[in-house]
């Protein structure tokens, strides 16, 4: 291909679109809002759309990779947050070892997996 790849920007959903928008800036991300029913929310070079948009089979069938350099340091941060502790339904499950490396996930306010992780150094 001739062309240069610049990114790859997901479109995911929310059951309630303000909570899910509360809960990735709380997460860290930056938002920037694009309409009404949907902003982009960026990460160090890395995002996504949030969607005004709920359908239950979509959003409980979506899983989205986040790579990280330390999976435990952004662990400990993420644990300070206390997302759980701040949206209904928020689950942080902890960091377990997998031959490929380490990863952690993350159920957001609507039900998306977030599988947070950090590749051995030898992928």
């Amino acid at each position: 291909m001739p062309s240069q790849a610049l990114s790859i920007r997901p479109f995911i959903g929310a059951s309630d679109f303000a909570v899910s928008r509360s809960f990735y800036r709380a997460f860290g991300f930056t938002e920037i809002v694009l309409s009404p029913v949907m902003s982009y929310f960026g990460l160090q070079g890395v995002g996504f759309y949030l969607q005004d948009a709920y359908v239950q089979d979509w959003v409980d069938n979506t899983m989205l990779f986040l790579e990280v350099a330390d999976v435990e340091q952004y662990w400990a941060e993420l644990a300070a947050l206390d997302l759980p502790g701040k949206y209904e339904g928020v689950r942080i499950l902890p960091v377990r070892q997998e031959a490929w490396g380490k990863e952690g996930f993350v159920h957001d306010p609507s039900g998306i997996l977030w599988h947070i992780g950090e590749f051995n150094k030898s992928q």
